[in-house]
C-alpha cells in the first residue's frame, strides 16, 4: 500500500473540486498538496482528462522534481509549484487554471483593480499581475521560469497575505495552506477578474475603492479582532 495514499487522496479531490468549478476545460488545470514534513507534494498527471482521473494515478514529487511515486508523468507546470514551495515555505497547495476572465486580464497584462468589498473581503490589495517573461527565461526551463517570474514579483509584497497571482500573458497561479485553500481562491480570483471586467466596461471611469472601506472588510474578516464566521 502506498504510504502516500492520504496525500494523493487529499490532491486528487482538490483537482475534482477545480473541474467541477467550471474553471477548466480540457485537462487544463492542475492542483497540488504539499506535505512539509515529507518535502513532497502529490500533483496532477499531464494530460489526464478529469473523468479519467482516479487518487492513485496522482504524482508524488519532491522539490529537487524527482518522481517519489507515480507511473505517470506529472503536470508540466510541476517545476513551477515546486520553485513556489521551495520561495513561499508557508503555503501547502498550489492552484493553477486558465479561467477565462483571470487570463483575460493576465493577456492584457493588467493588475486587476480592487474596486469593491468583495475583493476586499478576500486581500487589501489590487490582485498582481507579473511582467512579461523575457526571451532569455522563456528559451531557459521554461517551466522554473514562471516560478521565479512569480517569486520576482513577489519581492516587495507578501505571499502570505497576497495568494494569488497573474502571470502576464499565461495565466493564474492562487496558493493557500492546502490544496482546498488554493482552490477556493482560484474560484474566488476568476469571480473578482469577472467583477471587475465587469465594472470597467459598465464605467470605464470607476475609481479603486477608498482605502477606508478596504481596511473595514479586510479586517473583519483577517485582522487581529475579526468577528466574520464562528469562531
Amino acid at each position: 500500500m502506498s504510504s502516500f495514499k492520504e496525500l494523493k487522496e487529499t490532491a486528487w479531490k482538490a483537482n475534482m473540486g477545480l473541474a467541477d468549478s467550471g474553471l477548466v476545460i480540457a485537462t487544463f488545470g492542475n492542483v497540488s498538496q504539499y506535505d512539509k514534513e515529507r518535502g513532497v507534494y502529490a500533483i496532477k498527471p499531464s494530460g489526464v482528462p478529469y473523468p479519467e482521473l482516479t487518487a492513485d494515478m496522482m504524482t508524488v514529487v519532491d522539490l529537487d522534481n524527482k518522481v517519489v511515486e507515480g507511473t505517470l508523468r506529472p503536470s508540466s507546470d510541476t517545476k513551477t509549484h515546486t520553485v513556489l514551495y521551495r520561495s513561499f515555505p508557508e503555503i501547502g497547495g498550489i492552484s493553477h487554471t486558465h479561467s477565462t476572465y483571470a487570463v483575460a486580464w493576465a493577456q492584457a497584462m493588467k493588475p486587476v483593480p480592487i474596486l469593491g468589498t468583495t475583493h476586499a473581503d478576500h486581500l487589501a490589495d489590487d490582485i498582481p499581475c507579473t511582467r512579461p517573461m523575457s526571451d532569455e527565461m522563456i528559451k531557459g526551463d521554461y517551466e522554473t521560469e514562471t516560478g521565479n517570474q512569480i517569486v520576482q514579483h513577489f519581492a516587495d509584497l507578501s505571499y502570505k497575505d497576497i495568494g494569488m497571482v497573474l502571470v502576464a500573458c499565461h495565466g493564474p497561479f492562487t496558493w493557500g495552506d492546502n490544496a482546498d485553500k488554493a482552490l477556493y481562491n482560484s474560484i474566488i480570483l476568476e469571480e473578482l477578474c469577472k467583477m471587475a471586467y465587469l465594472s470597467c466596461q459598465i464605467n470605464p471611469g470607476v475609481q479603486r475603492l477608498y482605502d477606508a472601506l478596504i481596511n473595514k472588510h479586510y479586517q473583519r474578516k483577517h485582522g487581529a479582532n475579526a468577528y466574520y464566521g464562528q469562531k
